[in-house]
């Protein structure tokens, strides 16, 4: 049988950053609620969780990058909601955004990503606590998945 690496949601002894967008605040104050009770949840010691406001979501990678950079955490969850509107800017936000958090995550950092992409407010709200569940939850489990897979992989040479 083949060797199975498993990132389990196990948050004992773990340190993690949230990257939060005011921008539409209304919608990731909901995701970070989320994100924040699920950690908890899983282990994560109130003091080892670091919340850091951003301006809005096209800001995440970089604070995802200087949080990293640290040294101090294991994993970083990235929350923001970017509603469409009249403009082209929502296609460039969000490419931008996703863009930057793949390649972050190619670096090796443990990321979940919680950037909710809609067409309206409404679909954004419910997916922030809504009928839809709450995409802050999935971030947070993934970036704990993350960060005890890599802590399980061999080091590297």
């Amino acid at each position: 049988m083949a060797k199975e690496l498993r990132g389990s949601i196990d948050g004992r002894g773990k340190r993690i950053a949230v990257a939060v967008a005011r921008f539409n605040e209304v919608v990731t104050e909901q995701l970070l609620s989320g994100a924040v009770s699920t950690l908890g949840s899983a282990g994560v010691a109130d003091d080892d969780i670091e919340v850091a406001w951003v301006p809005g979501a096209f800001e995440l990678p970089a604070a995802a990058a200087a949080l990293w950079a640290t040294g101090r955490f294991d994993g970083i969850v990235l929350l923001g909601a970017v509603v469409r509107g009249e403009t082209d800017h929502y296609d460039y936000v969000c490419s931008a955004v996703s863009a930057g958090a793949m390649e972050l995550a190619g670096q090796g950092i443990a990321l979940g990503f919680g950037l909710l992409t809609c067409q309206t407010l409404e679909l954004a709200l419910a997916r922030a606590g809504g009928t839809a569940g709450n995409k802050g939850i999935d971030a947070a489990q993934a970036a704990l998945a993350m960060a005890n897979l890599r802590a399980a992989l061999p080091p590297a040479g």
